[in-house]
């Protein structure tokens, strides 16, 4: 396996832990609070970096988990964006509606299904 490669899955490795947090703060105060979007943000930063490392160790951009991934980095960025629009709106520590957690979690859900694809993939490589 290609050095970028493991750097890549190191770096999602990461994402996957940086957005489990946020993911969880949120749910379990139902606040937008400094800590979510701190983990929500690292995690994006670790997401896209780790897809980047992806696309030039495997050197082929489409394919059908290559869709999947991007597809569930757009809801990463989509969830982060209203987050932050929250923020701007509301302040910091202001409440998140049920229809808001339903998007944050679905997101972050989709996202952890194609991590789970990868994986797999790796495995039965």
């Amino acid at each position: 396996m290609k050095n970028i490669l493991i750097v890549g899955i190191v770096i999602v490795n990461l994402a996957l832990a940086s957005y489990s947090i946020a993911i969880f703060k949120q749910y379990r105060s139902r606040l937008m609070g400094r800590g979510v979007l701190v983990f929500l943000t690292i995690g994006l930063i670790f997401d896209i970096s780790a897809t980047v490392c992806m696309i030039i160790g495997s050197g082929n951009f489409l394919t059908l988990h290559g869709v999947i991934g991007y597809s569930s980095l757009i809801g990463m960025i989509i969830d982060t964006g209203f987050s932050y629009r929250l923020l701007f709106k509301s302040g910091i520590n202001s409440p998140v509606t049920p229809k808001f957690m339903k998007l944050s979690l679905f997101a972050y859900l989709y996202w952890v299904s194609a991590y789970i694809t990868g994986a797999t993939i790796v495995m039965l490589d």
